[in-house]
């Protein structure tokens, strides 16, 4: 809603601005307009007039370009307006609204390029290029539990995997917060563990993007209203042991086929659970995995990820509801994030799987 408001705004915002080029030109008797109007500087008018109504075409189209043109229609506005102030003052408002506005775009745009840089840096060392299949043999050490939910996946025989495109929309919480709405891209990659999560919510209905990164065994996290004003910013070995759990959540969530890895040492606890632990850069996390009598996953438990507000260790949890056929296999479609509290468990994190993409060879946000 309120994108076609502010979409409203820079429409009729741009239509007024075609009144001083009426008057200037003598195409309409505008008695509000009181300051006689050169035709030169009527045609800088109806060129604000133009570039607003171009800002708002790219603006609904959701082209990035739209925060480039908007200021420079702003900046011939604003000039046309001093030279009218007292007709046309109140203009200024809209033109502040709309000068913000693309400032916050810009900011945004401008925070998610260390995303794409990281995710094509990573693209040019890990793209998918591997031509071998996932087999039985390849799966005959892992616990029957284990293998089971692989032939569910209907992994094998297809192409071992080099990395993943995901997307997720869903809502997530704070205690005591209400519920936030996001969209989520992330890249992992499976031969130097890697993932790369970025996420734009929505507060109060303004832009809050974060970026969690976990790239060369190192994890941090950075939100920032409108990708400028910093929210949280976190790093050091707490969030590289809670980056790892996350890591390994989303190896066995939504990339089955990548739990070959000789990183994961398994313990068959009994025919529908089993215990891993996933060792990368020095650190090791441990998580329980429990399946149906169908082979899916149904949950993973971990007590090695914190609580980064609290800086403390609760179990941590990620319960499937429901999974879905991609076409290519079958994985997570909705599922939760759950922290057990000592007095209570606490949804924090609902996620819908929207698409996911394996082996890619490009970037795309």
């Amino acid at each position: 809603m309120l994108k076609y408001i502010f979409l409203f705004l820079i429409v009729v915002h741009g239509l007024i601005h075609f009144m001083g080029f009426a008057k200037a030109f003598g195409y309409a008797d505008l008695k509000n307009l009181t300051i006689p109007i050169s035709k030169p500087i009527g045609l800088l008018w109806v060129s604000a007039a133009v570039l607003f109504l171009v800002s708002a075409v790219l603006y609904l189209m959701s082209k990035d370009a739209w925060w480039m043109v908007a200021p420079v229609a702003v900046l011939l506005s604003q000039s046309v307006i001093f030279m009218s102030w007292h007709d046309a003052r109140f203009g200024s408002i809209a033109n502040l609204i709309i000068l913000l506005v693309a400032v916050a775009a810009w900011g945004s745009h401008s925070f998610s390029k260390q995303f794409s840089r990281d995710v094509k840096s990573m693209l040019s060392v890990n793209a998918a290029g591997r031509n071998d299949l996932l087999t039985e043999n390849d799966i005959k050490d892992l616990p029957i539990a284990v293998q089971k939910y692989l032939r569910y996946a209907s992994v094998l025989n297809k192409p071992r995997l080099s990395n993943m495109r995901i997307v997720f929309e869903g809502e997530m919480r704070e205690k005591g917060k209400d519920w936030l709405r996001f969209r989520s891209v992330q890249y992992n990659f499976f031969d130097e563990p890697t993932r790369l999560f970025y996420m734009k919510a929505k507060m109060f209905g303004t832009e809050v993007p974060g970026y969690h990164r976990y790239m060369n065994k190192k994890a941090s996290m950075d939100i920032r209203l409108f990708g400028l004003i910093p929210v949280s910013r976190q790093s050091g070995t707490e969030m590289d042991y809670s980056e790892t759990v996350t890591l390994f959540n989303d190896m066995c969530l939504v990339a089955p086929a990548s739990l070959i890895d000789k990183r994961i040492s398994w313990e068959t606890i009994d025919s529908n659970s089993v215990k891993a632990v996933y060792s990368n850069g020095g650190i090791s996390i441990s998580a329980t995995l429990y399946f149906n009598d169908k082979g899916q996953l149904v949950d993973f438990v971990s007590n090695d990820r914190y609580a980064i507000a609290e800086m403390k260790k609760y179990p941590f949890s990620t319960p499937v509801h429901e999974y879905k056929n991609t076409g290519d296999v079958n994985v997570l479609y909705r599922g939760d994030a759950v922290w057990e509290y000592p007095n209570e468990k606490f949804t924090y994190g609902k996620f819908i799987l929207k698409s996911i993409e394996y082996n890619v060879t490009g970037f795309r946000e």
